[in-house]
């Protein structure tokens, strides 16, 4: 599988994707490329750090919400009412913004960037894509009494219990997780694509459920994870990850799927994932991701990219 980019009707580049689909007994059942191609699982293991909040009786300590619990998955695009709900999710916990150890960065969303920019506001820790996620971590810790300081160090009892809980879902070793340090500060994880996607069969109610009833939170207006989630209610959930990276559930087939394009490109690989899961049953997918145009400095289009080949099963 290809995502190609036409120039006029002449290939100008290609991005190869390799996709790993797999049931709940984590049998492979459709595969592109390398099913097996390691990688950083970057945000599409959110779900995963976030599950020791619903296991270890974080929810009910702080009374947290489904909200709270989506924004944990979240990879936000720093909108204005997902800023507001991480304050909240800061203050149920006893924790403030000062607290945060991830760093601002330009929102994932060119609409919400662009109007920041014109209104000139001052963008910090809270505004980051990852700050649900870091709130969610805040919350473990405190839960647990360990340090909230430093809580994003790769040692920190936080980080070691998102390794395990990474590697209980995936049936990976700690041992054979690569583990790195990701764009926010915190820990993130190489393992086999095939592994990624059998995790996704095996998220529990207790965090599936509010990635399913909450899509805007996931990330945001026109980004394609909402624009999946919300074309597809109760069927389908789905998380980008950095660097062509993509994991999503089809709740009612039971089937996992983790795609990597292989040179990184975020475009394509939203592309990828949507023609992936149509091939797999999910139709019709959001007409923005059937096929993205190329644009010249005046807004002429001037080409497109879209998906050439499909699955082997």
């Amino acid at each position: 599988m290809f995502v190609e980019s036409m120039r006029g009707t002449v290939l100008e580049s290609r991005h190869r994707v390799h996709v790993a689909v797999v049931d709940a007994s984590g049998k492979l059942v459709a595969q592109a490329g390398d099913s097996a191609y390691r990688t950083f699982w970057r945000s599409a293991a959110k779900p995963f750090q976030a599950m020791p909040l619903a296991l270890a009786g974080v929810v009910e300590r702080f009374g947290l919400t489904r909200q709270d619990l989506a924004l944990a998955c979240a990879s936000h695009s720093s909108e204005p009412a997902q800023v507001a709900l991480v304050r909240e999710f800061l203050q149920r916990i006893g924790c403030s913004e000062r607290d945060l150890m991830c760093g601002p960065h330009r929102p994932l969303s060119d609409a919400v960037a662009k109007d920041y920019e014109t209104r000139g506001v001052r963008l910090t820790a809270v505004y980051s894509n990852c700050s649900g996620k870091h709130t969610g971590m805040l919350a473990l810790a405190k839960h647990h009494g360990w340090p909230t300081e430093f809580y994003a160090r790769l040692e920190h009892p936080v980080q070691q219990r998102c390794l395990k809980s990474v590697s209980e879902y995936t049936d990976v070793p700690v041992k054979d997780i690569g583990v790195a340090v990701d764009g926010c500060g915190v820990a993130c994880f190489a393992l086999p694509l095939r592994n990624m996607a059998l995790a996704y069969t095996r998220i529990p109610t207790a965090i599936l459920e509010p990635m399913v009833l909450h899509p805007e939170l996931i990330a945001g207006e026109g980004r394609p994870c909402t624009e999946m989630m919300r074309a597809h209610p109760g069927r389908v959930v789905a998380k980008v990850g950095a660097e062509g990276v993509y994991s999503a559930s089809l709740i009612r087939e039971s089937l996992g799927v983790t795609l990597k394009v292989e040179d990184g490109h975020s475009a394509a690989s939203a592309l990828a994932i949507a023609s992936v899961l149509a091939e797999l049953g999910l139709k019709p997918q959001p007409t923005s991701l059937l096929k993205r145009p190329i644009t010249n400095s005046r807004g002429e289009t001037v080409g497109e990219m879209r998906v050439n080949g499909g699955l082997l099963k």
